[in-house]
């Protein structure tokens, strides 16, 4: 199949069709930076030839040189054979407009707090935060990108997992914020010295058992540690708000993504009066909380 592609596909335009179309053919999920099969492969073959999405359209229909299209289309098969995570393949991926080195000791960054994070958090801080806790930071994106919007805040970002901490370096020294980011190893706040923040943000582990079973294959390509949290995928979240007003200083502000167990979420802790944040880019299960709503430890 590649040296039939090889030979007879000559464009970008081509092999962007006929990698779409395999990936189609074989199944695969999209749902780890594109939605859809034409923009993965797009995003592949761009990325073979060195080029990205700044790439004028009537350049679609530019001839590849054999090197190129052999590189473009062993990238495209390894996708659908594989069903790694197009991320995965690269070695980059975007959040906040950032761009950053993932593999798979960590998630692929995927979440909607990108866009709360380019909007400065507004309305939801009085101020720009001067301190920040990024909890299950994994590739460190959320930590990154907030000591990227907030110029002069300090930030904190903790994870279990010591590999996932060493991507996190990568990205941290790509950024040249090893005087403003501390990485920490800590199970959430186990490790934390006392200390208070005016923003705590976290992407944690919130999938159930049972939808863990169900999920894509892509998804069981990243590290199960990060998506997995218990019977009701809860696990994690619980232990974020027992704590969290321990270290959020008076007015501080608790943000957590929990996407599909939302509602087992409210249905936990009627008593909380969460803030259920929208995108105009789509995504959902995100709450907000202050200090105040928060149970003491």
């Amino acid at each position: 199949m590649i040296e039939q592609a090889v030979r007879d596909l000559r464009t970008v335009r081509d092999l962007v069709r006929w990698g779409a179309s395999r990936m189609r053919e074989a199944g695969l999920f999209f749902g780890h930076g594109t939605d859809n099969a034409l923009d993965e492969a797009l995003l592949l073959v761009l990325h073979a030839i060195h080029l990205d999405h700044s790439l004028p359209v009537d350049h679609l229909d530019a001839r590849l040189t054999e090197a190129e299209r052999r590189v473009a289309a062993e990238l495209l098969q390894a996708r659908w054979k594989s069903r790694r995570p197009a991320a995965y393949l690269t070695r980059e991926a975007w959040f906040a407009g950032l761009s950053f080195y993932v593999d798979e000791r960590v998630l692929v960054p995927r979440s909607p707090i990108a866009e709360l994070i380019e909007q400065g958090f507004e309305p939801w801080l009085e101020r720009p935060p001067r301190r920040v806790l990024d909890l299950c930071t994994g590739s460190g994106c959320i930590a990154i990108a907030c000591a990227w919007a907030f110029p002069k805040a300090e930030v904190v970002a903790v994870d279990i997992s010591e590999p996932a901490l060493e991507v996190a370096r990568i990205n941290r020294e790509r950024y040249g914020l090893e005087g403003r980011l501390e990485l920490l190893r800590s199970d959430l706040f186990e490790a934390l010295p006392p200390q208070r923040f005016d923003l705590i943000v976290s992407n944690p582990p919130y999938v159930s058992r049972r939808e863990m079973a169900s999920l894509p294959a892509e998804f069981h390509r990243e590290p199960a540690i990060g998506l997995e949290a218990g019977e009701e995928g809860l696990d994690v979240v619980e232990r974020i708000l027992a704590r969290a007003a321990d270290y959020l200083e008076p007015g501080g502000v608790l943000i957590v993504e929990v996407g599909n167990s939302a509602p087992a979420v409210e249905q936990r802790w009627p008593q909380l009066p969460f803030v259920w944040l929208e995108f105009e880019r789509g995504g959902e299960g995100v709450f907000l909380l202050r200090r105040e709503d928060l149970p003491p430890d």
